[in-house]
């Protein structure tokens, strides 16, 4: 079973057990969290929300509250002596799935 959850303004497709990096929510490792924004409900009875599945939910657990690798942006307009770097590291939250309610 597998379901397609919104959190973040993104949409992510989860299932049961597997690790997933979502932007940073509140909350400390080893907390629990459930999302009750379920677009969609796979598996062996498909249930597709209008925009979300009514009574459906996904529990999932904080493994770990950290900043990814760092990104460089760096701008350049060439011939114009014009550049521009600046860099910054993202925070994420990463969750490990432990339920679908369907």
């Amino acid at each position: 079973m597998y379901a397609v959850i919104k959190t973040g303004g993104k949409q992510y497709r989860v299932a049961e057990g597997e690790k997933l990096r979502v932007e940073k929510l509140p909350g400390n490792p080893g907390d629990s969290i459930t999302f009750d924004e379920v677009l969609f409900v796979g598996g062996d009875a498909v249930k597709i929300g209008q925009p979300i599945v009514a009574g459906a939910a996904v529990s999932a657990k904080i493994v770990a509250q950290d900043r990814a690798k760092k990104i460089i942006v760096f701008k350049l307009r060439r011939r114009k002596n014009y550049r521009r770097k600046q860099g910054h590291r993202q925070p994420y939250t990463e969750l490990q799935i432990t339920g679908i309610k369907g």
